[in-house]
């Protein structure tokens, strides 16, 4: 009996599928079919290289449950090239399906507020599935609109792609757009299943082109700290250094911080 696709092996096998069509054969030593332009592998190839069977492979990009090993997954990673973020993506996707709890605080922890509060520069704090908790004065300088946005679209991923305020705020908007989405995804992929994060994505589906292009590139990428410019409308291009904590007592919560680069 074939068991029903989860959301997350839905995830695993398309990740699978792009990453392998995207596939250089030169760089694996292997020519290119007359039949076949371009690059990419089969999943016979894919197969063949990793050491496991055709058909197990195909159900793999097919998203069923079948019984998968680390190593497996692995030799997998190898044969694709993956790099480490999209391997510990796709290691993640693979483990047992277990219930991620999806919490949505009603309010952020007063000690938490009174920090973001006393930061001298932009911060504020999202939740899981990105949504804008909390900010301080220094991030309604940044982005006036924040305190005017309806509490539903006020989410990080929703008006990166939506917002035509915000969207002038970023001179690099394709690159950062693309950035947060390969972030949000990098860190979502086990909860899958919650109806929150589904409602980010679905909505975004069926507002945003742009999301729906940049979302079938399946880019995966955890966040490193780096350097932003925005586009401030009375001081022009600013620099800041994009940072971001988890609280040790709050995890579900995640602090956003934009220093001012000094000069």
């Amino acid at each position: 009996m074939i068991r029903p696709r989860t959301p997350r092996r839905v995830e695993l096998g398309d990740f699978l599928r792009v990453r392998r069509l995207a596939s250089d054969r030169a760089a694996l030593g292997l020519p290119t079919p007359p039949r076949r332009g371009g690059a990419g592998l089969s999943r016979e190839e894919v197969a063949t290289l990793s050491g496991v069977s055709a058909s197990w492979y195909t159900w793999l990009e097919q998203g069923r449950d079948t019984n998968v090993s680390r190593q497996v997954l692995l030799a997998v990673a190898r044969v694709l090239r993956l790099t480490d973020d999209e391997t510990a993506y796709v290691l993640g996707l693979a483990e047992q399906e277990v219930a991620v709890p999806q919490v949505r605080r009603e309010a952020v922890p007063a000690h938490l507020s009174r920090l973001v509060d006393a930061l001298d520069f932009p911060a504020f704090v999202v939740t899981t599935d990105w949504a804008i908790v909390a900010w301080n004065a220094g991030y309604a300088w940044l982005y006036p609109r924040i305190a005017d946005v309806d509490p539903a679209d006020r989410n990080l991923l929703w008006l990166v792609y939506t917002d035509p305020d915000l969207r002038e705020m970023l001179p690099d908007w394709e690159q950062d757009s693309r950035r947060f989405l390969a972030e949000f995804r990098a860190e979502s992929g086990v909860r899958l299943a919650g109806a929150e994060h589904r409602a980010v994505v679905d909505r975004l589906s069926a507002a945003s082109e742009e999301f729906r292009t940049h979302s079938a590139e399946m880019a995966v990428s955890r966040f490193e700290s780096r350097t932003r410019t925005f586009r401030h409308r009375e001081l022009g291009l600013l620099e800041f250094e994009h940072h971001r904590l988890v609280p040790a007592d709050a995890v579900d919560l995640h602090v956003v911080m934009y220093v001012p680069v000094r000069s």
